[in-house]
């Protein structure tokens, strides 16, 4: 998908959707891949003083160059701490990080998430994934949770496979109840067709704007489970040319993430 007049690609969007959800003076624990490439966008444009953390130890780095992973060496340049996940994750027990940017195999209405498994026999699965990595951890004690994903059926699912990491669980105060602190779970979802959010009473997943050209019933068609609307239905905002610019010559000059 491009732009009417060809001015990006879907990749540039998503970027461009998922820096914007960052908010400048905040924590993130920012994961490899399209999360890392919008942390640096939002560094460089509406989020200056985001403090970037990445899960294999370090805190606050200068991303001058997009790392590969969140163990690159470019994760560490002049960061304020060289340290290991225990400390990340004891970080965001405290209460100390704003959001955490995961990814997934399956997501449900409220924004559970499966990294383990595709199958329903967990000693014979007809897919092993890679399981949680610190993705529980953090969006159990993270206040808020991004996700960045494709959108299909097979992706946004009624009933996930496996439950690996919790979002709102079954519903409203499913959370609390679990033990994990109130006020947190997920926040956004950033997918190749719109903009979600959550339903301040129901938890249950919203779309919150369309991107260029994608229509109301392209997402319905693409979810496994009833999605829900805001009426009026925006259209997500486009990159202007100075963010393309500085996501192209200075965030991913290299197109790894956005494309050739």
């Amino acid at each position: 998908m491009t732009s009417s007049n060809g001015r990006y690609n879907l990749m540039e969007l998503m970027v461009y959707v998922a820096s914007h959800q960052l908010e400048d003076g905040r924590t993130a624990v920012i994961g490899t891949g399209m999360p890392l490439a919008a942390a640096m966008l939002a560094q460089k444009t509406t989020a200056p003083r985001l403090i970037v953390m990445c899960e294999a130890g370090s805190a606050a780095p200068e991303l001058v160059k997009l790392p590969i992973s969140v163990a690159d060496s470019y994760t560490h340049t002049r960061a304020l701490l060289h340290s290991n996940m225990a400390e990340i994750m004891e970080m965001s027990q405290r209460g100390m990080v704003d959001y955490t940017f995961l990814g997934g195999a399956q997501i449900d209405m409220y924004g559970n998430l499966n990294t383990t498994m595709i199958g329903t026999d967990f000693d014979h699965p007809k897919v092993r994934l890679p399981g949680s990595g610190g993705a529980n951890d953090l969006a159990s004690f993270c206040w808020k949770t991004l996700v960045i994903t494709p959108h299909d059926k097979r992706r946004f699912v009624e009933k996930l496979d496996f439950l690996t990491t919790p979002g709102y669980l079954t519903g409203p105060g499913a959370r609390e109840t679990a033990g994990l602190p109130p006020g947190s779970g997920p926040y956004k979802v950033i997918s190749t067709l719109a903009l979600m959010g959550y339903d301040p009473v129901t938890k249950r997943m919203t779309v919150e704007s369309l991107h260029p050209g994608v229509t109301k019933q392209d997402v319905i068609d693409n979810t496994g489970f009833e999605m829900c609307f805001v009426d009026p239905l925006p259209v997500t905002p486009e990159p202007s040319n100075e963010e393309l610019r500085i996501l192209r010559e200075e965030v991913d000059p290299e197109r790894v993430i956005i494309g050739k």
